[in-house]
């Protein structure tokens, strides 16, 4: 062989010999030594070339052929036949329970949608799943985590039809949920708590998630809490839905932690919702590069078995050449028509390949199939997948969108809206699968289910107890109930602060955080959950003193070893440091905070971060979390519009409590003592552990240091119902109510002060806790009264009690939007004047008390509205107000600050 050193003239008969020459060698040290030590040869002869400054190309992309050769494919361990009967009847009812919802009257309302193509692109591979891999909660242990693909929830209903667990009826109310016998549009586990684990259909969210709950199972393992090492999770996608930020997201983290528990299937059936996902290009090499990249196992199955002669047969490539330059929109183009089209315009791309088909009819090339579609691929991409160890797997899987619904609906750009069918088509489903549905019966597109004692049913239910049971399942409640500590157990913030002493709540939250983490029944549970903020939060104490959970542990000395709370990473950490990644964080929180259903044991994640950056950036995950009945604690650190004062306007938080209140289950705070804190959160552990409801709190903290005043005795009921009467002062008869929250309760304390001292007019100042708890209580009682016959069992609402029996105009100011306290507007009694002080606006740097002067809510605000609104009353002279303006310095011309 010629020398890597020499240029040569060789002609291409040349190149060519010594090119096979080359080869031949590589194929005798394959056989003679194995695989091992053929890539170490071919790794040391790219690295000699790079040595010598020669550029070799970088390329993570194989040909577009299916990763695991015929010689190395598992061998398919189950009766074909069977699976394929079962298959075609889950397929059939998914089909018929779809169209049966978009035939109704269109005085009914019209069609109620659904989706028929996606699950008929995924059905082998679920099948697959469900017959010979996906394990099921039992007794003994718990099951894999599938995340279906939304879309293809009419499949999943309808194998659970066969299996018994919904009746026809069931199938007949799809997307029919108001009367409570229907079954939901997709997985959500709020709509069927017994059923459904994970929501799936905000595309995106299922892969980020359930990376992060692979990472959770391997946390529970590392810290000795559960024995997970069995388990896996699957996660079906789209190939679309990898175009979000959220699918992409967070694989490195997969790699880089080896969760080698964690499978994803992308179902590439090349089309997302309007049209090709990459018509100009090749999903599955894109994705290929992207996986193989970040350090992940790829596995394409792209091919299907009638393939397999055909390759086999290209002995000089020219098959693999036109496979890989064919674009996806050709490939979409060729299922979307017939036989005679794809030899025309695939295999019409070369005349040998012409040739390599001339014995085949139309028919035959027709029936080629593609790997997602074939079972017996399907099952090597598995089973290559389920046993692969170190790394994460990904199968990129190529099917047909619609695939059997309809020869001229299947790969078309509107199949994924298809939800009717006609006759005609029905009739070539059937006859495509052999669903025994005779022809007089088909308009009525009966459901089918096999007797008892049939092959199938037999077949289907052996199956899944070998597998320990039935999935989807969920667990509602766990079996394992801790106990919760008393009150008393967080009395050094129950007590005033002593000797002038001050401390911020998130100060008082690390202390409170401390003393449940000294608990022998809680602490273990405890996940505290940080997105880089710790040192922010003052919870640096924590790296020492739980460690920061790292697979493998520290390999390294940290710099700041010789100081108490240095960096400590180790593989049996409490603490997840997810870095600068709220959404990662979350994702953490969620495994979390599900853990007592997915797992049979509650854990308690605490999960702190700048609030800013809380709701306003992962509120789609906070939403999902409400779907899956989450349960634990999220602290808004730094709260409010003027409270992060140097920080400026992206890191202010005016709508937080916004935010959160449009989600029912999340219980929301801003208190702005120690003592209230410690109340909320021990209610909290209280109701989600101990009692296990389904709602999660969202708390928030400030970094502003002032003496705690304690808890008086008989406060906690009005602290936990959102509101209560924190002081008195004055006996005059000019009277107002003060209300604030969070950071700005202080300044309604102080403008209570200056209206006694310097304007002789008595007020009550109340802790509001909770805007959003009174409101919601509001529309309780509101509605409990719209339903009564009689006028005399009417009730009344906490928030309109507790101000019935106070007097004159009432002012609240708070850290927020003017949105936020006007939660209760409607419950104020009535004939009492409201006035609102907020922070609608964008924010601004600068100190404190400039920040609220800025936006108009400090003392001199709160003393100006409750003025004003006394002298509207006459109750004191039209002039007061204009000497407040005067005394306080406020400029009456100044801009706006709620509209910039």
């Amino acid at each position: 062989m010629s020398s890597l050193y020499q240029n040569s003239d060789k002609t291409e008969d040349d190149n060519d010999q010594e090119r096979k020459e080359w080869l031949e060698s590589l194929e005798a040290v394959l056989n003679n030594k194995g695989p091992e030590q053929a890539r170490n040869l071919i790794d040391s002869l790219v690295e000699k070339l790079r040595s010598l400054g020669i550029k070799t190309p970088i390329s993570f992309n194989t040909d577009y052929v299916n990763t695991i050769p015929v010689h190395l494919q598992s061998i398919h361990p189950g009766n074909l036949k069977i699976e394929s009967r079962i298959n075609a009847y889950i397929r059939w009812n998914a089909m018929a329970m779809v169209v049966k919802a978009n035939c109704h009257n269109p005085e009914d309302g019209g069609s109620l949608g659904g989706h028929i193509s996606s699950f008929a692109s995924l059905a082998t591979m679920i099948a697959c799943g469900y017959n010979h891999f996906w394990k099921s909660d039992n007794a003994e242990k718990c099951g894999d985590l599938v995340y279906f693909q939304g879309h293809s929830s009419p499949g999943i209903y309808s194998r659970a039809y066969l299996e018994g667990f919904l009746s026809e009826h069931h199938l007949d109310n799809f997307r029919q949920e108001v009367d409570g016998n229907g079954l939901p549009s997709y997985p959500h586990p709020r709509l069927m708590p017994d059923f459904w684990q994970f929501p799936t259909v905000s595309v995106g969210l299922s892969p980020i998630m359930a990376i992060y709950q692979a990472r959770f199972l391997k946390y529970l393992h590392a810290r000795g809490i559960l024995d997970t090492s069995d388990r896996k999770v699957w996660v079906f996608c789209g190939d679309g839905e990898m175009d979000e930020p959220e699918s992409l997201g967070a694989i490195s983290l997969a790699s880089r932690e080896n969760l080698d528990n964690l499978i994803f299937v992308v179902n590439c059936n090349l089309q997302r919702l309007d049209g090709p996902v990459r018509g100009n290009g090749k999903i599955i090499q894109e994705l290929e590069r992207i996986f193989v990249g970040a350090g992940w196992n790829v596995i394409k199955l792209i091919w299907g078995g009638y393939w397999d002669s055909l390759l086999d047969n290209d002995k000089d490539g020219i098959l693999r050449k036109v496979m890989q330059e064919t674009v996806d929109g050709e490939y979409q183009a060729y299922k979307a028509n017939d036989g005679k089209f794809v030899r025309e315009n695939f295999f019409g791309k070369h005349p040998k390949l012409l040739e390599a088909v001339s014995h085949m009819s139309d028919s035959e090339i027709w029936r080629l199939n593609r790997g997602g579609h074939d079972p017996n691929k399907v099952y090597a991409a598995f089973n290559a997948a389920y046993k692969h160890l170190g790394q994460p797997s990904i199968i990129l899987a190529k099917t047909i969108k619609g695939y059997g619904v309809g020869h001229f609906s299947q790969s078309r750009n509107a199949t994924h809206q298809h939800k009717k069918l006609d006759l005609e088509s029905i009739r070539e489903f059937r006859d495509r699968f052999g669903i025994p549905v005779p022809d007089e019966k088909l308009a009525d597109l009966p459901y089918f289910r096999p007797p008892e004692d049939s092959p199938e049913m037999k077949y289907m239910r052996d199956h899944r107890q070998a597998l320990g049971g039935y999935i989807p399942r969920r667990r509602q409640k766990s079996d394992d109930i801790p106990k919760i500590p008393s009150l008393e157990t967080f009395r050094p913030v129950l007590d005033p602060t002593s000797n002038g002493r001050e401390i911020s709540t998130t100060q008082a939250f690390v202390r409170i955080l401390n003393s449940i983490l000294r608990s022998k029944d809680i602490g273990p549970r405890v996940v505290p959950i940080l997105a880089d903020e710790s040192r922010t939060f003052g919870m640096e104490g924590l790296f020492r003193q739980l460690g920061i959970y790292t697979p493998g542990g520290q390999k390294y000395e940290p710099v700041d070893k010789d100081q108490v709370m240095y960096y400590r990473e180790t593989s049996d950490g409490q603490l997840l440091q997810e870095g600068i990644n709220e959404a990662g964080a979350m994702s953490s929180w969620i495994a979390a905070a599900t853990s007592y259903s997915t797992n049979n044991y509650a854990m308690i994640p605490f999960f702190i971060y700048y609030s800013m950056f809380g709701f306003q950036r992962v509120c789609d995950l906070a939403w999902a979390a409400a779907d899956m009945k989450a349960r634990g604690f999220l602290l808004g650190g730094t709260s409010g519009r003027t409270t992060l004062n140097g920080e400026g306007l992206q890191h202010e938080d005016g709508h937080s409590h916004i935010i959160s209140s449009t989600i029912p289950s999340c219980i929301s705070y801003d208190p702005t003592f120690a003592h209230e804190l410690a109340v909320i959160i021990h209610n909290g552990l209280k109701r989600m552990v101990e009692n296990q409801e389904d709602i999660y709190y969202y708390i928030t903290l400030m970094n502003e240091n002032y003496q705690q005043p304690g808890l008086i005795d008989g406060d906690e009921d009005g602290i936990l119902k959102g509101m209560y009467k924190f002081r008195s002062v004055g006996s005059s008869k000019h009277r107002v109510q003060l209300l604030g929250s969070g950071s700005i309760l202080r300044e309604s304390i102080a403008a209570q002060d200056l209206l006694e001292s310097e304007w002789g007019v008595s007020s009550d100042v109340w802790s509001v806790t909770s805007f959003t708890e009174l409101r919601r209580n509001g529309l309780d009682v509101e509605r409990y009264n719209l339903l009564q016959k009689s006028l005399d069992s009417h009730k009344i609402p906490y928030v309109t009690e507790k101000l019935l029996d106070s007097s004159g105009p009432i002012i609240a100011s708070t850290d927020y939007m003017k949105s936020f306290a006007d939660q209760i507007r409607s419950f104020i009694p009535k004939g009492r004047d409201y006035y609102v002080l907020g922070t609608d606006g964008f924010g601004r740097s600068d100190f404190r008390f400039k920040l609220r002067d800025y936006f108009e809510i400090d003392r001199h605000y709160i003393v100006l509205s409750a003025l004003k609104a006394l002298a509207y009353n006459g109750e004191i002279g039209s002039d007061i107000p204009s000497k407040a303006i005067v005394k306080y310095g406020i400029n009456p011309d100044k801009i706006n600050p709620h509209r910039v």
